[in-house]
């Protein structure tokens, strides 16, 4: 169906089933599985950071802290 110039044309609505796939779940879970539990690299870049005065820094704190402050407090939301 084609509609004049400026108007956009209706579209028929039909319901339409929900479909999920999971064609890539279970290459997903053995990529995973190949991954080790524990990465000594990632354990030590948390040592140095912890160990670090000036990690985080006061800008990433106070970013950090006015995103929390912007954020609705759900807990006083209607239900």
């Amino acid at each position: 169906m084609v509609a004049p110039a400026g108007q956009t044309a209706a579209r028929p609505l039909a319901p339409r089933p929900d479909r999920i796939s999971t064609e890539s779940a279970a290459f997903l879970r053995a990529e995973l599985a190949r991954q080790p539990e524990i990465r000594p690299e990632v354990v030590a870049r948390g040592k140095e950071l912890a160990a670090d005065p000036s990690y985080p820094s006061f800008e990433t704190l106070r970013n950090v802290a006015q995103q929390i402050l912007r954020a609705p407090d759900l807990s006083e939301s209607e239900a």
